[in-house]
């Protein structure tokens, strides 16, 4: 476990073992949870299909493509609950490719049109 206070910020780092310069990682989706087996009865965005769905959020720079650094600061979600776990997915890319999940960044959904 890793303690923290409310309103602390919370720094996370997740990496490739495979140092390979052509490979990008990127935080698709963090979701904090009471419940460690259970992610979708309680649970609260942090990000969530590459857009920042807390505001404290942000990207943290890093030398390293194969790294992908974040922070956030601890919500009052925190204050009601005595743990609260995180799962996070990562996707990983091919640095060069521009279509790829990672160059895309942020997915919102475009909204569509209901006719007349």
């Amino acid at each position: 476990p890793y303690y923290i206070d409310l309103n602390q910020n919370l720094y996370l780092q997740a990496y490739l073992h495979n140092s390979d310069p052509n490979l990008s990682l990127f935080v698709d989706t963090c979701v904090a949870s009471p419940d460690p087996h259970n992610f979708n009865t309680v649970s609260y965005d942090i990000v969530r299909d590459g857009c920042p769905r807390d505001p404290s959020y942000s990207t943290l720079y890093s030398p390293y493509s194969h790294y992908a650094r974040f922070k956030f600061s601890a919500f009052e979600f925190l204050s009601r609950h005595p743990a609260v776990y995180l799962r996070c997915q990562l996707v990983v890319c091919r640095h060069w490719d521009l279509s790829s999940r990672c160059s895309r960044g942020c997915l919102s959904r475009t909204k569509r049109d209901a006719g007349s």
